[in-house]
């Protein structure tokens, strides 16, 4: 009997063990006549700012507005750098560009994936005004030595949260270690809601009043913008969605942890696969379960004639990316990010893969490996 393919990432196993609450909450929304920016979104990001030990919270309308937003309150604007990574999501620099200033990239350590803070300081120059440091795949980043270096510097922290919801350093959550957290919802994500939507949170009340102000076209009060501002705003819907998923997402997130620990056990040894390293005192919620080897190619078209998805994530950096040449790097500028984006590959991980899926993804790599 021919084997059903292993997605990538579903939704639709949960969303049949849930439709019953899911429905009534559409229902409940739908039939509250508030819709926009009433007592659902205030409850999710009062629920979520407090998971994070933030004082405030704001929901906006997805992961790349929360990071603008949390750009744009600090005033960060034309003629001013931000200091991130390559090694990331579009949308990372993408929020950077939409202020008006210029990314500026370090590279990453080629155990971790993660920002080489090591070399933070070579980046900062005198149009420094931030630092963007990007929690990739469900890690964060070594958050100790660049907030010394940020504080030493005058940066401010934006963190890129959007990978990693309910990671921690130290017992400390992601989020609440720096002067902004930005999150996304989208459906992926280790928080995912149905459609898209992000939060920014933060224990400054000054700044959580300019985002505020900032994601609803700058204003205070009815009608009357005191600065110009945009339309970012999530919906009373998503959020009692993402209110209703963020009570599971310690178990969600203890299903992503069970299949990363299985996955490393069986395949620690494989040849030249390296699996992920998890740095002491920082908790990784797997986002992604992302591996490295020089058979990166050939590993997933053997995964793939398996009925097995996977994903290269990302399979070119951004500053290799002709949309962001005009940013000046070359071939080999930023050498580690340039040779992980030729190795790393992602095995499926989310909350609904069996342990049937799991072993045949297991097999699949082990199978790779013995033909080698």
């Amino acid at each position: 009997m021919e084997t059903a393919p292993i997605p990538y990432w579903r939704y639709l196993d949960e969303y049949e063990r849930d439709r019953p609450a899911l429905q009534g909450i559409v229902d409940r929304v739908l039939s509250s006549g508030r819709l926009i920016l009433g007592p659902e979104v205030e409850k999710f990001e009062n629920r979520f700012s407090s998971r994070c030990l933030s004082a405030f919270g704001i929901g906006v309308n997805s992961g790349t507005d929360a990071l603008f937003l949390s750009l744009k309150a600090l005033g960060v604007g034309p003629g001013d750098e931000v200091v991130t990574v390559s090694n990331t999501a579009v949308p990372t620099v993408a929020a950077i560009r939409a202020t008006g200033a210029t990314p500026v990239f370090v590279d990453v350590e080629e155990d971790s994936f993660l920002m080489d803070v090591a070399r933070l300081e070579d980046a900062i120059g005198p149009a420094a005004k931030a630092v963007v440091p990007v929690h990739l795949f469900g890690q964060p980043a070594d958050m100790g030595p660049l907030r010394e270096i940020a504080k030493r510097r005058g940066l401010r922290v934006v963190e890129d949260c959007a990978q990693a919801a309910g990671a921690l350093v130290d017992g400390v959550p992601v989020g609440s270690l720096g002067d902004l957290g930005a999150f996304s919802f989208y459906p992926t994500k280790v928080l995912g809601g149905f459609g898209d939507g992000g939060m920014v949170v933060t224990a400054d009340a000054h700044l959580a009043a300019r985002v505020r102000r900032l994601r609803f076209y700058g204003m205070q009060g009815a009608y009357y913008s005191l600065e110009e501002g945009y339309n970012s705003r999530l919906d009373e819907l998503q959020a009692a969605l993402l209110d209703f998923q963020l009570q599971s997402l310690d178990e969600k997130i203890s299903r992503r942890r069970e299949i990363a620990r299985r996955y490393s056990r069986e395949l620690a040894g494989m040849g030249d696969l390296a699996i992920p390293a998890v740095a002491p005192g920082r908790t990784h919620v797997f986002y992604a379960y992302t591996v490295r080897t020089q058979h990166r190619d050939g590993l997933a078209a053997f995964l793939r004639d398996r009925g097995i998805e996977i994903k290269v994530n990302y399979p070119v950096p951004v500053h290799r990316m002709s949309g962001y040449g005009f940013l000046g790097y070359g071939q080999g500028s930023l050498p580690r990010t340039e040779r992980l984006a030729r190795e790393i590959l992602s095995l499926p991980i989310y909350p609904g893969l069996t342990d049937d899926e799991a072993g045949r993804v297991i097999e699949a790599v082990q199978s790779y490996y013995r033909s080698l």
